[in-house]
């Protein structure tokens, strides 16, 4: 059975933290930060805190598969 987008990480907020996104992909903090500080998952700035939609982790998650199955 295929996994649909929408059914994925439904445990987590819509707006995630660095702690969030670091549980949801099984990596380190430095790995997390460095993935929005690239803009490779793309987030926004909340006075010193970085915010990240779940759509832009799940996006990230496509594009990695798609490139790994290329």
């Amino acid at each position: 059975m295929k996994v649909k987008e929408y059914d994925l990480f439904v445990e987590y907020p819509d707006l995630l933290t660095i702690d969030n996104l670091k549980n949801m992909l099984c990596i380190g903090r430095n790995s997390a930060y460095e993935l929005v500080r690239s803009g490779v998952v793309a987030s926004f700035r909340v006075g010193r805190s970085h915010r990240i939609l779940k759509q832009s982790v799940l996006d990230y998650i496509t594009c990695s598969k798609n490139s790994h199955s290329a």
